[in-house]
């Protein structure tokens, strides 16, 4: 079940460690948007988000939101408002929009992280691409109807991993 396993679980984007990425030879980080970057249905980045990414970016890292929402104008605003290069309609868990991504930037799969709040989608896509996994929790509770589907199974899935707070 290697597929469905992150490289990390943590509570939230801005709790990863951008100098242990760096040293680790990450240099590009591919983010989901909904429940990981933006609480889903809402526009509001938290200021720790935005923050976090400012810290990547002056790092060095190259950054690219790879989202499944269907709402390109949503997903291109929270790209504007960060700064971030971005694709919508990823369909993850296919893995071909990473690739997009990974090219868009310039990097490798050995040199990407790909952070996300699904397992079956993020999580699945980013080591079928062949990129290291961050789980992180979801910033809301309320999710698509399919998606509660799939946080049960989650749950049990990741009933024994603990989560990096």
């Amino acid at each position: 079940m290697r597929i469905f396993s992150p490289k990390r679980y943590v509570a939230s984007v801005d709790r990863i460690d951008l100098n242990t990425l760096w040293a680790d030879g990450k240099r590009a980080i591919l983010l989901d948007r909904d429940n990981t970057l933006v609480p889903r249905d809402t526009e509001q980045v938290p200021a720790a988000v935005s923050a976090w990414l400012d810290a990547a970016r002056a790092k060095g890292f190259k950054l690219c939101m790879v989202s499944n929402n269907w709402h390109r104008d949503q997903v291109m605003s929270s790209a504007r408002e960060l700064g971030l290069e971005a694709i919508s309609h990823a369909m993850k868990p296919a893995p071909f929009a990473l690739k997009v991504g990974l090219k868009r930037l310039g990097a490798t799969a050995d040199e990407a992280v790909l952070i996300g709040d699904q397992l079956y989608t993020d999580v699945w896509s980013g080591n079928f691409a062949g990129v290291d996994t961050i789980l992180v929790k979801p910033q809301a509770t309320q999710d698509l109807w399919y998606t509660q589907i799939f946080r049960i199974f989650e749950r049990r899935a990741l009933r024994d991993l603990p989560c990096e707070e």
